[in-house]
């Protein structure tokens, strides 16, 4: 059984993917050195350094089924790493003539942490994918609720009138800007490291830096301008990433379940028969992919100052803070990509009531439109009285249970000046929306 709930056969169906297991599971971060090893020996070989008969049974011997794990194990235990244990693997793989060139002018962490590059590479790229298909969910629920009436809530309470396009908007707004982020941030990420022992490359003489430069070219990566072994913020900046995109995700998913309450219901997630079921209450409903999303943003944020911390390299090779590094990489690409697709789930069948939204919108008897009111008096009363006036109109409905229109009526200064219908009027929520609408199309029009 895993350690980690999220790796396990049974758990791992409500954290995390599939898809994201694969791409950062051990049998791929294997190959992934692998393929590094191969794509070294093949870009050596066109600068002339490597028999090309070498580099071919190189690349062939890169199979990750034809490892002897239980070896590997052994080795990895006594040396620290995997990587001696792998080349002298892929030694034999290979036969005795390429034998010799394997590994050529590379040091361990090179392996690795190219491996890990082209593992978040593949993350990024399901991540990416998944958000854009979330993103379209909720601008289709921002088009089509653009004009439906709600109250906008501050401290839990009734503050002004705002639409449900206008919250779906404010709930995809950061999203857009995560897929910009997710691209600015690649380049800096996907970056080949290969710098040999201190990060010199003085292995390959006057061939490092063209070396260095093939081998990106074959992995299809980013050249650095120096090696990368000890300064981890690309590394950091990818967790720190997973953490602001589950920021973000955290907000829908506690906005639905606020919304989703059995005193408010106004939008809930899809009802699929026995989902967010009880064992002992037939009628519950939970929101469980709400619940989950929550759930791994915090796990994912718990690791984002490990990451953080693991920065503090020494010298030219660090004493432990690497080695912390995979302690937190996969699983926080693992549950970020798990919170996403709970999100694309809540989204694409979210359930909206626009008519409990307006009976909500009406509970207080108008008290929602106080600002309105006050700014509609300021300009004869001026402000400062136009919000005594009305703070008292308004303790006035609550206290005798009428509407603040019924209650403004009696404010001698207000009837004095105001016919019934014009204080009608001015209670009336759907005149005092702003720019709601014009925002929610400045956010849709980021998507085109």
């Amino acid at each position: 059984m895993p350690v980690n709930p999220a790796d396990g056969a049974v758990f791992g169906a409500l954290y995390g993917t599939d898809a994201m297991r694969a791409a950062f599971s051990e049998t791929a971060f294997l190959q992934r050195m692998m393929d590094v090893e191969a794509a070294l020996a093949r870009a050596q070989a066109r600068l002339g350094i490597v028999p090309a008969e070498a580099a071919a049974a190189i690349t062939a011997a890169a199979d990750v089924s034809r490892l002897d794990l239980d070896a590997l194990a052994a080795a990895t235990r006594n040396t620290g790493y995997p990587v001696v244990g792998l080349v002298r693997q892929m030694e034999g793989l290979a036969g005795p003539d390429a034998a010799k060139w394997v590994h050529w002018g590379a040091t361990t962490q090179d392996i690795m942490d190219t491996a890990v590059v082209l593992q978040l590479r593949q993350g990024l790229a399901l991540i990416r994918a998944d958000l854009l298909e979330l993103n379209m969910a909720l601008a289709g629920l921002a088009r089509r609720y653009r004009a439906a009436i709600m109250a906008g809530r501050t401290h839990l309470q009734h503050a002004l009138p705002v639409t449900f396009g206008y919250k779906v908007a404010v709930w995809l707004s950061p999203l857009v800007t995560m897929v910009e982020r997710l691209d600015q941030m690649r380049p800096r990420v996907e970056r080949v490291q290969f710098g040999g022992a201190a990060g010199t490359l003085a292995s390959l003489g006057a061939q490092g830096l063209a070396v260095h430069a093939e081998l990106a070219r074959e992995l299809g990566l980013g050249e650095s301008d120096i090696p990368w072994h000890v300064a981890r913020d690309g590394m950091a900046e990818a967790v720190n990433f997973a953490g602001l995109l589950c920021g973000a995700l955290s907000k829908i998913a506690t906005d639905v379940i606020l919304l989703s309450q059995t005193e408010v219901g106004e939008a809930a997630e899809a009802h699929v028969q026995g989902r967010g079921g009880s064992s002992t209450m037939p009628q519950k409903r939970n929101p469980i992919s709400c619940e989950y999303v929550l759930a791994q943003a915090r796990g994912v944020h718990a690791l984002v100052p490990q990451m953080l911390a693991a920065m503090a390299q020494d010298q030219e090779r660090g004493t432990g803070p690497w080695q912390a590094e995979p302690l937190a990489i996969g699983q926080a690409f693992l549950l970020t990509h798990g919170a996403v697709m709970q999100a694309r789930a809540i989204a694409e069948g979210l359930v909206v009531d626009p008519g409990r939204m307006l009976k909500n919108l009406a509970a207080t008897g108008g008290l929602i439109a106080a600002e309105q009111v006050m700014m509609g008096l300021a300009p004869v009363l001026g402000r400062g009285e136009a919000h005594h006036v009305v703070n008292h109109a308004c303790d006035v409905a609550r206290e005798q249970g009428v509407p603040l229109a019924l209650a403004l009526q009696k404010e001698p200064s207000v009837a004095a000046r105001m016919q019934p219908h014009e204080i009608a009027a001015l209670c009336n929520p759907e005149n005092y929306l702003g720019a709601a609408m014009e925002f929610t199309d400045r956010v849709l029009n980021r998507l085109s």
